[in-house]
């Protein structure tokens, strides 16, 4: 610490006491009865102000800057404005010993020898407060709560804002030691409000606002008449008796002198927020200083300790930015860091420590040895088992236990030195002189080694790891760079003024100065970026710089020396570089640039380091092939660029190395066609057919369908083309190519049909399959189009496709429900048990739907087919069975139709006579089984209603009476009881009209026969007719021997003869009208009836038969209609 005049008066009388404005621009100075007003900047006298009558003895400024006071022995107080007028005044019964502002609230504490006043511009009065003792001194606490009095009988009295005592401090030595100074310190880091004292018993005490002591008293050894703060509470200034201002520690440690005077010191003050103090004197005289605070500090690569608050030293980790703190007690004088040893000079000794491991990140320190003397030097340096001490000229080399073991003697003032290693007890140390030798000494060695001499002096000095190199930095500011070995310069630069080489890199260095920071890697140019400071390290991407009173580590990324290697195609080199710290894309472009060199080794490290495994595979693979024996640089050369974009490079390097395919695939794999095309020329058509189907696939690939497909067309590509086209849909690109195929391309043509048919255009699909001549394919188009007119009329045309037709159309419409015509169609088809098996269904169908009219009908079709087959030798004797079998069963359930209609529904459509002998027909004819679904209870129930109402009573009461044998329906119970009961009231006998008549004996038959429906005398089974089921009058007759079957087919075709119907019809048309008239000329019935042919197997009454066919124009029984023309 230093402290440096910068101006000086004199006034006429004793100052007192002094205050600086709160913003540091004007000093307020008590000097006899005057208040005098300087300007601090130079110490002008602006104004003295005149309000007092006698010796003014105490100032003070409110934190505010508003107004200050003044307090003097004519018992008043004045409060002046800024603007240096007074603006009130107010008197005590004493004179007034100290006035003292509320830095919050601004209240004005004035004391006097026996009372305090307590005032702010709030209130009309000045509360007072009697005091049992002189009050020589007062100070408020920082947040304004509380003001302590300091008084002559050595107590301290501490207020509160309303002036009521909270806390009296009763001294050990009370009057003895009577109170001249109080302050509370200003620190805002402190958890309790602490209040320095300074007594006339020579003590520096202090106190807790609780009243407790901390710590003991220190003695001071003169009488204190002035004690302050600095503005945040670092350090104490004391002045008095002794004729001088000393400065302390917080913790009341004398660090040294700021000024000595010629009188005693009645006061000083620190200016706020800075480092000037100004000092007033019994004999007039004011003082302004500055005082310096030098920096203390030592630094071993990445281990800086220096001094803190003059007394503690903190040792700091500048990677890990730990921080330790040691407490010396002391002032420190020096400090000196080497490894694990780190010592610190005291004014009465010095201390070295040592760290308690020997990790590198270890922050703890342990005394090791104490050295007590006072030693005078300028520089300190530590070793493993040594301290070095410069005194000017000369060094001394001291262990631990303070003995001198050696000295040297230098031709000049040593103006730099430096611990360069060593091993233990054998250390380096570099040494500069101001004559500018440059000197090495060993601690072991009495002989010191000239490195070099230079012609000015050293200011600064390092040398490079490998111990080859030296730099300098001169006292022009010039930084010069030396071969150890042949003492040539190697290369200078101006603008320095500290030096520092790369501890992990022998080629670079950085120095620092102009507000630069400048990186020099061999002998390129300097790198230059801005930095404020002092380099003083260079480890690794970490530069280490002294601004002001801080060192901190600097990350540089060391791009630009890298870069600078990289551009001579040093790559080996640049890579060491890389390691110190560069960013990502400094590395990626390191391996770029090393992978184009083809220097792999380092290209592999750089790639590894950025984690691209994509050119590490590169890399490996041609380091692979390598071992295999290729040795073609330019296709090593050609891959690499390939990979890294630049593929016309690539495939220039391809063609030179004679590997056109490889630029030929690499242009196709990237999708870049027309490069390609560019660089085959016009080479191999094979080539280019290869190229556009890549593209084309490339086009596919990217949903370009509409691209792909013209470009598979031109390369010949159908299928592919064709593939596209269907699966989007496009019918008229597909015909486009379908049209312009040969025939003879067969598999195309199919796909092309396939997709027609899969888009619904079957008419594109048949002209493709007629191209192609596949008939077999277009069958199957018109079936699975179910455009059957074009199947049949291509059925027509070539029969053997017969199956592939009408099977399929049978089962569309049995699918349909028209299976009738499914039938037929099957039958058609020749699948005659097919034919069978879906009239069998339809049959049962319609037996279970109670749709018995259908089932007679599907029963004589079933028995048709079985007449059909039966023109098979082989199957004619189960076929008739089958015919006759089905026949029964058609004409039981045509005439049981009539029956459950008549049962089932509210009205009936049949004559009781037809149905009389309908159930009397399904009686006789149920003498074994009942087929499915025929009720004999509707039958018998039929019957007994009609006979009784026919007068067959014998009949009805057989009837009734068989009813009550059987399980009947609820809604026939009341019906049939009742008619079982009115029936006995009926003769027991039928009506002989209703009696049948043989037509071949004449015997009458009775009603109800056990033989069935047969004569019961002659046996001949009767013929009924279909309709009314009367007995007809026909009779079997015999063909005579000799005459075949065939012969009487043909004879009873001859008896009555087919005409050609005529329409009886004439339409007369006129300009107003149309009209149709009845031709009645011709007989209406003539030789053309058509009720005489034969139909069916069934007979009726020509009449009956006209009408049935009047009203369902088709013949009641087969369904067969009258104008179809087959047989």
């Amino acid at each position: 610490m230093r402290a440096v005049l910068t101006w000086r008066d004199k006034a006429e009388q004793c100052v007192y006491d002094l205050a600086f404005k709160p913003d540091g621009t004007q000093l307020i100075l008590a000097a006899g009865n005057r208040l005098l007003v300087y300007d601090t900047s130079d110490g002008t006298l602006l104004q003295p102000l005149k309000g007092h009558k006698d010796t003014v003895y105490c100032v003070a400024y409110a934190k505010d800057g508003k107004r200050f006071a003044s307090g003097s022995a004519d018992k008043s107080v004045i409060i002046w404005t800024s603007k240096l007028e007074g603006i009130l005044k107010y008197t005590h019964n004493d004179s007034i010993q100290c006035v003292s502002y509320n830095p919050v609230t601004h209240q004005l504490a004035s004391c006097s020898s026996s009372d305090f006043g307590l005032w702010s511009p709030e209130q009309k009065s000045v509360s007072k407060h009697k005091s049992s003792s002189k009050i020589t001194c007062c100070s408020w606490t920082n947040d304004g709560q509380y003001l302590a009095l300091g008084m002559f009988s050595g107590v301290i009295s501490i207020r509160n804002r309303n002036g009521e005592e909270k806390v009296k401090i009763d001294r050990p030595g009370g009057s003895l030691s009577p109170l001249w100074s109080i302050c509370w310190s200003p620190s805002r880091e402190e958890h309790n409000d602490i209040l320095a004292v300074a007594d006339w018993g020579q003590k520096l005490s202090f106190y807790q606002l609780s009243g407790k002591q901390i710590g003991k008293d220190r003695s001071l050894n003169f009488d204190p008449c002035c004690l302050s703060y600095f503005t945040k509470g670092e350090y104490i200034l004391l002045g008095g008796s002794d004729k001088q201002v000393s400065l302390f520690t917080k913790d009341g440690v004398r660090l040294g002198t700021v000024g000595e005077q010629n009188s005693w010191v009645w006061t000083c003050k620190v200016k706020p927020d800075s480092n000037y103090v100004v000092v007033g004197c019994q004999d007039g005289t004011i003082s302004f200083y500055q005082l310096i605070f030098s920096t203390v500090h030592g630094l071993y690569k990445d281990r800086y300790a220096y001094r803190d608050s003059m007394t503690d030293v903190i040792v700091q980790h500048l990677i890990t930015e730990q921080k330790v703190r040691i407490k010396c007690k002391e002032l420190v004088k020096k400090i000196a860091i080497y490894k694990n040893r780190l010592a610190v000079q005291l004014p009465e000794k010095i201390l070295i420590h040592e760290l308690y491991s020997d990790d590198s990140l270890d922050m703890r320190y342990r005394m090791k040895e104490k050295i007590v003397r006072k030693f005078e030097c300028n520089l300190l340096v530590v070793c493993a088992d040594h301290i070095i001490l410069c005194q000017e000229k000369r060094l001394q080399c001291l262990s631990f236990s303070g003995v001198k073991e050696r000295e040297w003697q230098m031709e000049s003032l040593i103006r730099y030195i430096k611990v360069i290693g060593g091993p233990p007890g054998r250390e380096g140390l570099l040494v500069g002189l101001k004559n500018g030798q440059i000197l090495k000494i060993f601690v072991d060695s009495l002989f010191a080694i000239v490195l070099l001499k230079q012609a000015t002096a050293v200011r600064c000095l390092d040398m490079s790891a490998s111990r080859n190199k030296l730099a300098v930095v001169d006292e022009n500011d010039t930084c010069l760079v030396y071969d150890i070995h042949t003492k040539e310069l190697l290369f200078q630069e101006p603008n320095a003024n500290s030096v520092a080489w790369n501890t992990q890199c022998e080629d670079m260095l950085c120095f620092s100065g102009g507000g630069y920071l400048n990186i020099k890697a061999s002998t390129f140019p300097v790198h230059q970026q801005k930095l404020q400071g002092f380099v003083v390290g260079y480890n690794g991407s970490r530069i280490f710089c002294l601004h002001a009173f801080s060192m901190s580590a600097v990350e540089v990324p060391q791009s630009a020396p890298m870069y600078q290697y990289l551009d001579r195609k040093m790559f080996r080199e640049a890579y060491q570089i890389a390691c110190l710290g560069v960013t990502d894309t400094d590395w990626r472009e390191l391996a770029m640039e090393a992978l184009e060199g083809l220097e792999f080794e380092t290209a592999k490290k750089a790639f590894t380091r950025v984690q691209d495994l994509r050119y590490l595979e590169l890399i490996n693979s041609i380091e692979e092939r390598k071992k295999r024996g290729e040795t073609n640089n330019d296709l090593f050369l050609a891959d690499v660029f390939s990979y890294q974009g630049k593929f016309h490079e690539a495939a220039r390097l391809y063609k030179r190395s004679g590997h056109e395919n490889l630029a030929l695939d690499m242009y196709t794999d990237l999708r870049m066609f027309e490069y390609a095309k560019d660089f085959l020329g016009s080479g191999d058509p094979k080539e280019t057919k290869m190229l556009i189907t890549k593209q084309a696939d490339w086009a596919r690939n990217i949903n370009e369908p509409k691209a792909a497909v013209e470009m598979y067309i031109s390369a010949g590509e159908h299928g592919k083309a064709i593939e596209i086209s269907g699966d989007h849909g496009w019918v008229d690109t597909l015909i486009d190519i379908a049209r312009k195929l040969d025939k003879a391309e067969r598999e195309p043509l199919l796909m092309c049909a396939h997709y027609f048919k899969k888009l619904d255009n079957p008419g594109y699909a048949a002209e493709t399959y007629l191209k192609i001549g596949d008939l077999k394919s277009l069958v199957h188009l018109h079936v699975d189009t179910q455009r059957w007119d074009e199947a049949f009329a291509l059925g027509e045309k070539h029969p053997e496709f017969k199956d592939d037709i009408y099977v399929p159309y049978a089962q569309w419409l049995a699918e349909n429900d028209r299976f009738e015509e499914a039938q037929k169609a099957f039958h058609k088809a020749g699948r005659q048990g097919e034919a069978v098996r879906v009239l069998e269904q339809l049959t049962h169908n319609a037996v279970v739907e109670s749709r018995f009219n259908d089932a007679a009908y599907y029963y004589w079709m079933l028995s048709m087919q079985c007449l059909d087959i039966a023109q098979d030798p082989a199957q004619k004797d189960v076929m008739l069975g089958k015919f006759h079998h089905f026949q029964h069963l058609a004409e039981l359930y045509h005439g049981y139709h009539a029956i459950q209609r008549y049962t089932e529904e509210p009205f009936s459509f049949h004559l009781p006579e037809t149905l009389f002998n309908i159930s009397r027909f399904l009686l006789h004819s149920l003498t074994k089984d009942t087929p499915l679904g025929i009720s004999k209870v509707n039958t018998l129930f039929t019957l007994a209603k009609q006979s009784k109402a026919l007068g067959a009573y014998k009949l009805a009461r057989h009837a009734y009476d068989k009813l009550q044998g059987l399980h009947t329906p609820a809604r026939f119970q009341k019906s049939i009881e009742l008619g079982s009961l009115t029936i006995r009231s009926k003769p027991f006998q039928d009506s002989e009209e209703l009696v049948p008549l043989c037509y071949r004996c004449s015997t009458n038959n009775p009603l109800l026969n056990n033989l069935g429906n047969v004569c019961i005398n002659c046996r001949q089974p009767f013929v009924f007719s279909a309709s009314s089921y009367e007995v007809l009058h026909l009779v079997e007759f015999y063909l005579e021997e000799g005459i075949t079957d065939e012969e009487a087919v043909s004879l009873i075709d001859l008896e009555a003869p087919r005409h050609k119907r005529e329409n009886k019809w004439q339409e007369i048309a006129s300009n107003t009208s149309q009209t149709l008239r009845l031709d009645e000329t011709l007989d209406s019935m003539g030789d053309d009836d058509p009720f005489t042919a034969k139909l069916s197997f069934e007979m009726f009454h020509s009449e009956d038969y006209e009408l049935l066919v009047l009203q369902h124009t088709c013949c009641p029984y087969c369904r067969r209609r009258i104008d179809d023309p087959s047989p």
